[in-house]
């Protein structure tokens, strides 16, 4: 492999260059240049539709998180403590740690159900980090916060599905053939 800023010719497969020791690896590595491909691995998660999340507080019962949940119609809450996001409540929650439990959710807090230190994103993030952490985690919905903690908004899976049905239904017709 040629090094692109010194010229010198590399046995194929090195890491870096042997005279000027640049990093060769991701020389070969396909980037994106059209169609749907680039828009999920180049645009931002602030480009998606940041939904405004059901915010609680850790010493909030269940029984009003679940029911702030119902009103919004929503599928999560952000479980904030002093303005900063520390866990997360899902309705898998509900389904899997409440569903048959005979305790009054009155009395049970946000601090003994939530999901603690859950995965998050930044505004700047790209699509495939959102896709990478909800596939590997197994999660649908992932909270967007600033650099310190603080929630920005909330994306779920069906919000990425929308926007990449959006940029694959305004395209022309002879798009469609690199899309697919």
């Amino acid at each position: 492999m040629i090094c692109p800023f010194c010229g010198h010719d590399n046995i194929p497969g090195m890491d870096r260059c042997q005279e000027c020791i640049h990093p060769l690896r991701d020389l070969d590595v396909p980037q994106p240049t059209e169609g749907l491909q680039k828009h999920i691995m180049q645009d931002a998660v602030k480009l998606l539709n940041l939904a405004h999340p059901v915010n609680v507080q850790v010493d909030d019962s269940v029984a009003r998180t679940i029911e702030l949940m119902k009103q919004h119609r929503v599928g999560c809450a952000l479980v904030l403590e002093d303005e900063q996001l520390v866990g997360i409540f899902t309705e898998r929650d509900v389904l899997f740690k409440l569903a048959g439990i005979e305790q009054d959710l009155d009395r049970l807090t946000m601090q003994q159900v939530m999901i603690p230190d859950p995965a998050k994103l930044k505004a700047e993030d790209i699509i495939a980090t959102a896709l990478h952490k909800m596939s590997v985690g197994g999660f649908r919905h992932l909270p967007v916060v600033t650099d310190d903690g603080t929630p920005l908004g909330l994306i779920s899976i069906k919000d990425i599905l929308g926007y990449m049905y959006q940029k694959v239904l305004y395209r022309q017709p002879d798009e469609m053939a690199q899309v697919l």
